[in-house]
């Protein structure tokens, strides 16, 4: 890498490095994980800085190394808990109370941990990075059919697995 392009890294790396480790978080539920998750994919992104045919395709190269690198570390630990719950919570009551909102952020926190990496990610590249069925199936390598299978079956675990309603966005499939 000559100095030039070591510049537009470093400008790269500051200017995103936030939005990884955000991405990163909401895909592990723990910032150290996540700080290395981004630290893993900028160091492999740094190898073919170079290389890359399209500078502004950084990004993306970026996030699938982190998304394929949260999906590869969960399938080495080899093994899923299953929590079942006595009830099924439909809805939730209306919370006003800021300490309220912290804890239903906690059990969606939580309840996002519990599924499996590929759902976690299709969950959080829908909404939290907006993105459509084909982008996602783009990021992940996958058909957009499974993108879609893989949403509604993670939303119907959240639904069972938390004491929340899924709402602000996620309410996309409540209605149904």
């Amino acid at each position: 890498m000559d100095i030039e392009d070591e510049q537009r890294f470093r400008e790269f790396v500051g200017a995103r490095s936030k939005a990884l480790l955000q991405t990163a978080y909401l895909l592990t539920g723990d910032w150290e994980h996540g700080r290395d998750l981004v630290q893993s994919a900028l160091a492999g992104l740094a190898r073919k800085w170079g290389r890359l045919a399209d500078p502004s395709q950084a990004e993306a190269y970026a996030r699938k190394a982190v998304y394929n690198a949260h999906v590869d570390r969960t399938r080495r630990l080899s093994w899923h808990r299953e929590r079942t719950t006595a009830t099924v919570p439909d809805t939730a009551a209306e919370r006003s109370d800021p300490a309220d909102q912290v804890a239903v952020r906690r059990d969606v926190m939580a309840a996002l941990r519990r599924l499996p990496p590929g759902q976690r990610a299709v969950v959080v590249l829908r909404y939290f990075e907006d993105r459509t069925d084909e982008d996602i199936a783009a990021v992940l390598g996958i058909s957009p059919g499974t993108v879609r299978s893989q949403h509604h079956k993670a939303l119907k675990a959240l639904r069972v697995s938390a004491d929340i309603t899924v709402k602000d966005g996620l309410t996309e499939e409540a209605a149904c």
